[in-house]
Formats: C-alpha cells, sequence, structure tokens
C-alpha cells in the first residue's frame, strides 16, 4: 500500500522531495518493522528522488508539533497511516496540514469527505457488509475456525478538488478519470 501512496502523492504533489509517514508512536505494528519496513522499501525501490521519514506521533496533543516540523520542510508531503491514532484526531490532522500547506494522502474516504486531499484506501462500507455475511454464516451454525480469512476487495480512490485548489495544487485529469470519487 505504501507505494500506491506514494504514486498517488506524487500524482498531485509532483514537486514533492520528501514523504513523512505518520503514525502512532505506540503502534507496534508501524515501529516493530514490519508494515514500516514495506513502505520503506517500498518508497525507496519505486520513487528514489524522494526521501523518506518517519513522523511519529506520541499522542494527541504532539499531532501538532509533529505536522508543524514537517510542514516547516518545503516540498514535503505527509502519507497518514491507517491507524486508530490518526482515524480517531482525523479532523484536526486534516486542519494541520492545511494550515502549513502539506499535501496529504490519507487512508479512508472519511478523510477527504471532511476536507483531506485524497484518498486511497479499502472501502469500510464493504468490509462491514462482509463482516456481516460472517456474522450471518455463524448464527446458521459454521464454526468461525472454519470460515476462510477474507482480505479487503474493494479499494477506493477519492479526491477532493476544493482543497486541492486551496493548496495550489492541480490534478493530473489521468488521476481525475480514475478516482471512484471526486469531491467538488
Amino acid at each position: 500500500m505504501g507505494g500506491k501512496w506514494l504514486e498517488l502523492l506524487t500524482a498531485v504533489a509532483p514537486r514533492t522531495k520528501r514523504a513523512a509517514l505518520l503514525f502512532g508512536a505506540a503502534n507496534t505494528a508501524m515501529t516493530s518493522g514490519g508494515s514500516l519496513s514495506q513502505i520503506f522499501d517500498a518508497a525507496t525501490s519505486a520513487f528514489p528522488g524522494i526521501s523518506f521519514v518517519r513522523a511519529p506521533v506520541e499522542d494527541a496533543a504532539d499531532l501538532e508539533n509533529v505536522i508543524a516540523a514537517q510542514g516547516s520542510i518545503s516540498d514535503t508531503g505527509l502519507v497518514v497511516s491507517p491507524e486508530p491514532l490518526t482515524s480517531i484526531n482525523y479532523l484536526r490532522i486534516i486542519a494541520l496540514a492545511a494550515q502549513h500547506r502539506l499535501p496529504a494522502i490519507y487512508p479512508y474516504r472519511f478523510f477527504v469527505v471532511a476536507g483531506g486531499l485524497i484518498s486511497y484506501g479499502i472501502d469500510l462500507f464493504a468490509l462491514y457488509r462482509q463482516a456481516g455475511a460472517y456474522v450471518d454464516r455463524i448464527l446458521r451454525g459454521a464454526m468461525p475456525a472454519d470460515l476462510p480469512v477474507q482480505l479487503p476487495t474493494k479499494f477506493e480512490l477519492v479526491i477532493n478538488l476544493k482543497t486541492a485548489k486551496a493548496l495550489g495544487v492541480e490534478i493530473p485529469p489521468s488521476l481525475l478519470a480514475r478516482a471512484d470519487e471526486v469531491i467538488e
């Protein structure tokens, strides 16, 4: 997913020379090496001209300092990780990214509906529907251990043109054509 986020971020902000991954410092899935290493590997191999930096956030109070620090460095873009800390504080993150004029890519549609620039991630509603089908099967007698693990099957690209205009970012027509939803 990291490579796709960088591809989209550089498509909307081609001057990006530095990408900062915003994530909760307590998120062991990100800090233990797994997810974070994959994102860094994708960044260095597919985008050799971009430096990729970590922007860990201790708690909600730390958001302003971390995002302001990233915004003070020119040609920086923000990649917001999909996790509880960022999802709970999504309005604050969006406002701070706008205040510091950081082009940012978010993991879920609701970030963009609330004013974020662009998102690419799983369709949460499709995932919930998929979970409902599993609950139905369990209530009808299926053993949970016998049910196969299912991965998300639907991903969505959402772009907010109003935010793009406010940031002075021009969205390429090819990207607009690929978008599942364009918010004007």
